[in-house]
């Protein structure tokens, strides 16, 4: 948890940008896994929630009256039987005082509180639910129906809270230079144990373990496969082979809740192929072409298609495309390759702030998501840059039999495509590499103090070809 005053300031200008009425914010309650008793393991605030109150303690709502400049916090002290089980902790009155919050009330006060402002016809502004346990009580509380609530959200709270938390402080990137350090260890742990003959499932939860060991999870659920041609592939009890490329896309949350994402594409016995490096170098190299083109003012779908073009040239050198590099990435023709966009928002969600809707957080007035194509459609983050943003950098190029078929089978884009030349990669995979960036005063820099390996010469010396014979 940050300083009272960093909770104290966020909520003063929370208040400002909404203007009037009373902000609810709810905090998370466990979520049961299989039987009540037994819930998911560890406990995780809601994002916005921690982000005004700071607070990880499930149960608890915010209440910021801006119209009486008065703040509530809604909980109830622990039982004996919970301290009990559980220990001691925080009564409701310390935990109000440790973020600056004068008063704290009862869970079964909430009803009146919010009653007494729908009474007085003042606005109540809530963010969109994720959980169904919040939307349960919202339709009590606001009697909206669960399927109207994401459209009944309050659009002045989400760009208030878009706006402050895109931007991030000092203390915030320190947090994630932190996750990064973590991020670190996931990903050289990963290098180090693949090898012939280990499972994904192995190698995918040593990268868990040091995540937990060092923060306080996994940010999201570890990606760790011999098929990274599935951009969701997770860990399978499949032997890693000799030849194949192991593709990991993991990242850690801290102790305060701040994440890392990072992939990286390794080969299983610790020496590429020339084939593998040709493809490597041009998603290395589209990589690295962000630090260059990545700066306050600029558009990321700007950066983005910079990258496609990038990413279209090299591959008309490999005979893969052909055809103008305009024409081929006007017509969607790379997305055969990059089928999702460069990269998100990161922060305290993994893919910052996209619960209370992409087209607030990646995109805005001036810049809007094409939702009609093929590829494009999967950009996260549109707008421009900031000094403060994080972003992720995440080129990649993936050979996916079932695309290529149906590509084929219907012309798709047939000018722009060898299609001969992509019938042999088909047993090829995947190659992604990933890293955090932050948008400076003039520029753009990778987060984190130790960069995991990425070159192949790096990742070859890191992996010890000679163990992998």
């Amino acid at each position: 948890m940050f300083s009272k005053d960093t909770y104290v300031s966020r909520r003063r200008e929370l208040k400002r940008l909404v203007g009037s009425g009373m902000v609810v914010l709810f905090g998370n309650n466990e979520s049961p896994c299989n039987y009540p008793a037994n819930a998911y393991a560890p406990f995780r605030q809601d994002s916005s929630f921690l982000y005004y109150f700071g607070l990880k303690r499930e149960g608890l709502v915010g209440v910021i009256d801006i119209d009486n400049d008065q703040e509530t916090l809604v909980g109830d002290d622990i039982s004996i039987e919970d301290i009990v089980w559980y220990g001691s902790v925080d009564s409701m009155a310390d935990m109000a005082t440790q973020v600056g919050v004068a008063h704290w009330a009862p869970t079964g006060d909430l009803p009146k509180i919010i009653g007494e402002a729908r009474t007085q016809k003042r606005a109540v502004h809530f963010l969109p639910p994720y959980r169904h346990d919040t939307m349960v009580l919202l339709m009590d509380l606001l009697g909206i129906h669960p399927s109207q609530q994401r459209a009944a959200a309050s659009l002045p709270l989400i760009r208030a809270v878009v706006k402050m938390r895109s931007v991030k402080s000092q203390e915030e990137i320190e947090e994630l230079e932190c996750a990064a350090e973590i991020g670190y260890r996931m990903h050289t742990t990963a290098m180090r144990l693949t090898r012939p003959g280990v499972t994904e499932k192995f190698v995918g939860g040593q990268v868990d373990g040091i995540a937990r060991s060092y923060g306080a999870q996994v940010s999201f659920a570890t990606i760790f496969s011999q098929h990274g041609e599935i951009m969701h592939g997770c860990p399978s009890m499949n032997l890693l082979e000799a030849g194949r490329l192991a593709l990991c896309d993991a990242g850690a949350e801290t102790i305060n809740h701040y994440c890392s994402d990072n992939t990286r594409t390794f080969p299983v016995n610790g020496k590429f192929t020339q084939r593998q490096l040709d493809i490597y170098r041009i998603v290395e190299e589209c990589h690295d072409y962000v630090l260059q083109v990545a700066k306050p003012g600029v558009k990321y779908m700007d950066v983005h298609f910079a990258v496609c073009r990038l990413m279209t040239e090299r591959l008309k050198e490999l005979g893969l495309m052909k055809g103008d590099v305009e024409e081929a990435v006007k017509a969607g023709a790379h997305a055969m390759f990059l089928p999702h966009g460069l990269g998100h928002m990161m922060g305290m969600d993994v893919h910052d702030m996209e619960g209370l809707g992409q087209i607030h957080v990646g995109f805005d007035e001036e810049t809007r998501p094409n939702l009609e194509q093929f590829g494009t459609n999967a950009l996260r983050m549109g707008r421009r840059l900031e000094e403060g943003f994080v972003v992720t950098d995440e080129p990649g190029i993936y050979f996916i039999p079932a695309l290529i078929d149906d590509w084929r089978k219907r012309g798709h884009c047939a000018e722009f495509l060898n299609f001969d030349l992509l019938e042999t990669y088909k047993d090829f995979g995947g190659i992604r590499i990933e890293d955090d960036v932050l948008i400076t005063q003039d520029g753009c820099r990778f987060i984190g103090k130790d960069r995991i390996p990425y070159h192949p010469q790096d990742v070859e010396e890191l992996i010890g070809a000679e163990v992998r014979e």
